[in-house]
């Protein structure tokens, strides 16, 4: 099924109700989650990420991306840096002992390359599955997906959940989204 058709099947479910977060007592929009770290409810939760100390969410997800992508273009222009101070030619003990602190700085800088990589593949993939990282590694605890008949309600296609993320200035009613119960998507 493409995306366009995938689209014309969402429609408003009246059964679909918000749930009560057990911490702060407020409803919670449909894709919200309650953060145990910051202590708030966070609307299109995605993850607590220990390196900003913050929320990644709807308001500031795209920019948590885009951070990524800047962090990896760092990383790359200091591994092309240290390893340009590397001249093996004349490799010995000597030669060792003199570029140690600079090979380890490039072995680091390969480890955070890799790692930076990675997270910016898996960011931008569940990006174009328009799903988070809650909802990709906890899909059997959530309440909303785990009866889902479908996959993943979200997706619209990669090319609208790409527009829709990283140029759709508002905030999203996702229930509004989400498929209903008697629509069979084949």
């Amino acid at each position: 099924m493409t995306g366009e058709e995938k689209a014309k099947t969402f429609t408003q479910v009246p059964d679909v109700r918000l749930r009560r977060c057990g911490y702060c007592m407020v409803k919670q929009p449909l894709r919200a989650k309650h953060c145990q770290a910051c202590q708030q409810c966070v609307r299109r939760y995605d993850h607590h990420c220990p390196w900003i100390e913050n929320c990644i969410g709807e308001r500031n997800h795209p920019l948590f991306v885009l951070y990524l992508g800047v962090q990896l273009t760092v990383l790359l222009w200091a591994l092309q840096v240290a390893w340009s101070g590397l001249n093996f030619q004349s490799f010995s003990w000597l030669w060792l002992q003199c570029h140690l602190l600079l090979l380890l700085s490039f072995l680091l800088l390969t480890i955070c390359t890799v790692i930076a990589t990675l997270l910016l593949g898996s960011h931008l993939y569940l990006v174009s599955c328009n799903t988070t990282t809650w909802e990709f590694m906890s899909r059997h605890r959530i309440s909303y997906l785990k009866h889902c008949k479908v996959e993943n309600p979200f997706d619209q296609g990669v090319l609208l959940n790409l527009w829709r993320f990283f140029c759709a200035c508002r905030l999203m009613a996702w229930e509004k989204l989400y498929p209903s119960e008697e629509t069979e998507l084949v």
